[in-house]
This record gives C-alpha cells, structure tokens and sequence, in this order.
C-alpha cells in the first residue's frame, strides 16, 4: 500500500511519514483527524515544508486526503467507498488469480514464498502495520506474475485503498492478513490450478469484506500530540 512513501528521500520526511502511516495503521489516529502543518511541525520539531512534503506523499498513499484551503485530514473512507472498492476486488482479482496460475514460474512461487514467510514473520512479531502492507504487496505481486497491464493496474489501485479500509475497520484481528487463504492461494498456484486458483482469491475478498465494520463510530478523544506521540 505504502510503497511510494519509501521511495522518498531519506531523513525527517521519510520518518514522519512512517510515524504518521504507523498511527494510523494501528488506530492511533482516527478517521477524520486534521493533520494541522503547525502541530505536526512542533511535534517533529521540523518546518512546514517538511511536514507539507510528508502529508503529500502520505496522500498519494491514500492515508491522507487534502483538502482546497482547509488542510490536511486522515483519509476516511465512505462506506460506499469501502463495499465499491471490494466488489471490484471480488471481480477483478479472481481473474488475475487464474492468469497467475496459468502463468507462474518456480521462480515466481520462490518470491511468493518469501513474501509470505515475511508476512508471517510481522504478524508473529506482532508489527500489524507491516504485515498489512505486505499483505497487500503479496495481491499486487499475483497481479504482475498475471502480467496483465490493465488488471495490474487496477489491482494496486484498490488495494492502495482497501488497506486503509481494512485497516480503519478490521472487525477481526485476523483480517489484515487471512494467512490460510494465502497459504491455500500458493497451493492452488504451485500445482497450476487456475480453477482453484480464482475460487479461492473470490472467497478470500468476499471473507475481507465481510470482515469489516463500516458503522459509524464515535471520534478518538485523544488529541494530535497524544495520538503521534504513541508513534514517534
């Protein structure tokens, strides 16, 4: 979900912005928050050019929305939003899935594997901000062995998105990471069963989805300082 934020320089604006992606992943700051320059710069001790620079890259991940003249907000996905962006998914991945069957090489199921041993390596560490983006950068490596441009490109797109969601309203600890369906989804793939394949990626995004709580829920009363606090 993140990548973007890691191909920025390195130094403060590299760390407020795993600090900040931090807190939101792991529900430190609420959907909604603002994200105000001057808060954010005297809790980091940084000017307002750098905090700017690390809201902008942090929007482009999709964790943070700016708005005309009004600020920097935590990203927080409509409950249209989050249904639209998953009936995509259970349309969409199930087909590259196959492709990937069809498609994948010894090599690719040796970078699918080490993928997902790092994956349970940060849910047993129990570090759920990484294990959710690698979660979803083991979707978007299905969608480039599929090595279809136009599906490629839509996978990463929603799960730029559906992280966040999954993130914001995981009702379940295991959701970030249902690790039985991946492990099942390498099964499918290291014998090229393409049928098994697509009716696993559909019953694992409709498992996703139906994993969520979109309810309204009441605002975290903690303030900026307190909740960025936690993460720096």
């Amino acid at each position: 979900m993140l990548h973007d934020v890691f191909a920025l320089p390195s130094g403060k604006t590299l760390d407020i912005c795993l600090s900040i992606q931090t807190a939101i992943l792991e529900h430190k700051l609420a959907p909604g928050l603002k994200l105000s320059e001057d808060e954010v710069g005297e809790i980091y001790g940084v000017s307002r050019t750098v905090v700017r620079a690390a809201l902008q890259a942090l929007a482009h991940s999709s964790l943070v929305t700016i708005r005309k003249n009004r600020g920097a907000f935590v990203a927080k996905p409509t409950m249209r939003e989050a249904h639209e962006v998953f009936q995509a998914r259970a349309l969409i991945e199930p087909a590259v899935a196959r492709l990937a069957a069809d498609a994948i090489t010894p090599a690719d199921l040796d970078l699918l594997k080490a993928h997902l041993a790092a994956e349970h390596a940060a849910l047993d560490s129990g570090d759920m901000s990484k294990a959710l983006v690698l979660s979803g950068g083991f979707h978007t490596a299905i969608a480039d062995i599929a090595d279809h441009r136009v599906f490629t490109g839509m996978v990463r797109s929603l799960i730029s998105r559906s992280s966040l969601i999954i993130a914001l309203y995981s009702k379940r600890s295991d959701t970030a990471c249902e690790s039985h369906s991946h492990g099942a989804l390498m099964d499918a793939f290291a014998d090229n069963d393409a049928v098994a394949a697509e009716e696993i990626q559909k019953s694992h995004i409709i498992d996703l989805h139906s994993g969520l709580d979109l309810r309204e829920k009441e605002s975290d009363p903690k303030s900026l300082s307190q909740a960025l606090g936690l993460a720096v």
